[in-house]
């Protein structure tokens, strides 16, 4: 297993269809949601317990197919935890559309060994942190 690589104890959500998969991810969400008045928001070990804010991946995940939606939504649970727990270094690059963003792209592991990537946008001025996208891969 290289080193660049989180592995999760969390299981990919299991379903055949969008509505049972979504219906998980969301209820987790929610349940995570009922604890701040303002923006919800997980703390990441990576960051230095900064907050990870969770609006902006529930927006761009709307943005896709449905098809896209449920290979994407089922990995929430993986990603949250990935997100909360990892120490390991992501690949970090500058937005080539905005300038004043960095993009941080973890890469994951299932206990299945299914493979994906969490992607995480920063803000160079306010220095806030926003989930983008959880997203199944083949590649390392």
């Amino acid at each position: 297993m290289p080193k660049h690589i989180y592995e999760t104890r969390v299981r990919a959500i299991s379903g055949t269809k969008l509505p049972e998969v979504y219906k998980k991810a969301f209820a987790l969400y929610q349940n995570i949601k009922k604890k701040t008045k303002r923006r919800p928001y997980v703390r990441s070990e990576f960051f230095k317990k900064d907050k990870i804010f969770l609006e902006a991946y529930w927006q761009h995940l709307h943005q896709k197919a449905w098809k896209d939606r449920y290979r994407r939504v089922r990995f929430f649970p993986c990603g949250l935890e990935l997100v909360q727990n990892t120490r390991v270094s992501p690949v970090s690059k500058e937005n080539p559309f905005d300038r004043s963003q960095i993009l941080h792209r973890f890469t994951g592991i299932t206990p299945e060994k299914e493979l994906f990537r969490v992607q995480i946008k920063e803000e160079k001025d306010t220095k806030n942190k926003w989930l983008m996208s959880i997203f199944p891969t083949n590649d390392i």
